[in-house]
Formats: structure tokens, C-alpha cells, sequence
């Protein structure tokens, strides 16, 4: 099969690479594709050395799949362009997420959804991804009424110039800033751009998203995003508030045994989830698991993630494996 890699070059274009080569995705052809000044240069998959090309040659080479992760703009002008040479592209920007006519999939949640139609498909926000794979099968058993998250997302959600900035700052370089503000000891209340209702982009992307991954619109979230001094992935503080009552011991065993879930829940032995040890995996780890005790049928728990593997890369890789085992791509 051949696919494509648009932004191979980036951190997620670079994760994407390592993902496909791990979970042994049947690449016949790799098609690297980056900006202008990378045109020329050679990657190296799975031993073998690849050109990066540019947009018009990449679809020139009908590959089966393109694997979007080179920004929004970049996306709604080229993505269209694949669709209409009959590829498939899973994106992993904002740029289609909530375009009504795209469907926005983690796979362990709505994979149903995707069809032979379906061109452009959508790759939700790293920070949604891990929560819905998490509320999906509470939702399922006892209807989820209201989310309250606060995130503490890694630098490496901004991307290469913010990793950069922080490690600069460890070692006190002055260097190019990513953010307005030192990221080193320090917590940044903002993500994404503010908006007319005092809300980061970042939140209302937690609140949209989740409703139509979901597929209920009921569902009542409000999020507060934070950008803190760590690399090895996002943390969420989750408190969910049910229509039916729960038995915590139940509640432990439905994420023992949901798809892409690691259950890390045992406070006696200091055993929860933590950045550092969710680094370059795949799954999503779920702990400090409690009754909120302020009001009725409502949980808290934490939740962290590697957010370029199962919050961007993986999670797109995920999907093309899905459309293939559909006998949507070939």
C-alpha cells in the first residue's frame, strides 16, 4: 500500500513514521511529503531511503492513504486536492473537526462511523482523544450528565520550538520563545487563542469534540487547558457526573476492560499515571479513581496519555487500520 506522510518532517509527521513501522502497516511505498525547503532531502522507513516530495508530486503518486499533520491552512487547501484524486486523507488538524460533512473518529470509540464514502476524516484534538476513550464506556453504562477537566498538557503539544524553549530555559540559554511567557517552573493557563467567551480555542475544541465523537449532544463539558513543563504526554483531572448511581469496584472493572485502556489505580502501592511513564505508548492510563463526595453519582479520576502517539499518530494510524480492515483502502 502506499501511503503518504504529509509534514514527515514535523514531530507528529515523525511519530506517524514510527508508528506505521512499529504496528507493521503494510507500507508498499512511502511518500514523504514537507515544506519547500525540505524538498530533496531523504528519510529513512524501515530501512529503506525515501525523497520528500511536495504536495502535487505526492498526489501524482496516488498513494492509498495520506496522513495529514503539516497545520490547518495547509490542510483546507490541500486535503480537498488528495480527496479529489481519490485518496484518503486522515487529517490531524482543527481544519475539519467540526465540518459537519466529516466524520471525527477514535477508533475505539465510533470507528462504526467511517464509511467507503468517506474522504477526508478527521483526527480529533490529543486532548479529547484520551478523555472520550475513557467516558465511552462509563457513558455506556450509566449516561454521562456533566464533564468538568482541567488539563496539565506537555510543551510537546506546541511543538519542536517549545520543546526547545524548555529545555533552553533548563539550562539557562536565552533562545527563541514559543510562549509569552518562561515554561520552565512555571504552569501557562492558555492554549490556542482566546475566544469572545473567555474560553481557549483549545477548551471549546474539548467541549465540541466530544459531544459529536460521542454522538450526544447532551453532554454538558467545560474545560480549562494548561500548558505545564513536561514531555512525556497530557494529564486530565476528570470529574464526571452520571444520571445513574455507579459501584466503584464495577466502575474499576468496565476500564480494566475498555479497548486502549490501562487501568494504573492502586494508591496503596503509589501506583498511578504519570507523564513520565506514559511516554511512547500507545495506551491511555486511568487512575485515582474516587466518589466525589460533594454530590451524588458524580466520579473523579485522572487520566494521561502520550499526546503525539495515541493523541495525534497513533490514533490516525488507528483509523487507516480500521478503513483497511473495512476494505475501505487498499
Amino acid at each position: 500500500m502506499k501511503v503518504a506522510v504529509v509534514g514527515a518532517t514535523g514531530l507528529v509527521g515523525t511519530k506517524m513514521l514510527q508508528v506505521l513501522a512499529e504496528r507493521k502497516f503494510p507500507v508498499t511505498e512511502l511518500i514523504p511529503v514537507a515544506s519547500e525547503k525540505s524538498i530533496g532531502k531523504k528519510i529513512v522507513f524501515n530501512e529503506t531511503a525515501y525523497t520528500i516530495v511536495g504536495m502535487q508530486d505526492a498526489i501524482d503518486a496516488k498513494p492509498a492513504v495520506a496522513l495529514f499533520s503539516a497545520g490547518g491552512s495547509t490542510s483546507l487547501e490541500w486535503a480537498p486536492k488528495f480527496a479529489e484524486a481519490g485518496i484518503t486523507v486522515i487529517d490531524n488538524s482543527s481544519a475539519w473537526r467540526m465540518d459537519a460533512t466529516k466524520k471525527l473518529v477514535v477508533p475505539e470509540v465510533n470507528e462504526e462511523v467511517l464509511t467507503a464514502n468517506d474522504k477526508i476524516i478527521a483526527n480529533p484534538n490529543c486532548s479529547t482523544i484520551q478523555l472520550v476513550v475513557v467516558l465511552k464506556p462509563l457513558h455506556d453504562k450509566y449516561k454521562i450528565k456533566r464533564v468538568v477537566v482541567s488539563t496539565y498538557q506537555s510543551v510537546t503539544g506546541t511543538g519542536v520550538k517549545a520543546v526547545e524553549q524548555l529545555m533552553n530555559e533548563r539550562k539557562g540559554i536565552k533562545g527563541e520563545m514559543a510562549y509569552k511567557y518562561p515554561i520552565d517552573l512555571n504552569a501557562i493557563p492558555h492554549i490556542d487563542v482566546f475566544l469572545e467567551n473567555g474560553y481557549t480555542k483549545e477548551e471549546m475544541k474539548m467541549t465540541n469534540e466530544t459531544k459529536k465523537i460521542m454522538g450526544d449532544e447532551s453532554i454538558l463539558l467545560t474545560a480549562t487547558c494548561v500548558r505545564i513543563p513536561t514531555i512525556g504526554g497530557h494529564s486530565e483531572s476528570v470529574n464526571i457526573e452520571f444520571e445513574k448511581d455507579f459501584d466503584l469496584k464495577e466502575v474499576r472493572e468496565i476500564l480494566s476492560n475498555a479497548p486502549g485502556v490501562v487501568l494504573q489505580d492502586d494508591t496503596d502501592n503509589f501506583i498511578y499515571p504519570m507523564p513520565l511513564h506514559a511516554h511512547d505508548k500507545d495506551e491511555i492510563f486511568v487512575g485515582r479513581i474516587r466518589r466525589d463526595e460533594t454530590q451524588p453519582n458524580t466520579l473523579n479520576c485522572w487520566i494521561v496519555s502520550d499526546n503525539l502517539r495515541k493523541g495525534a499518530a497513533t490514533n490516525a494510524v488507528q483509523i487507516a487500520e480500521a478503513l483497511m480492515k473495512k476494505g475501505f483502502v487498499l
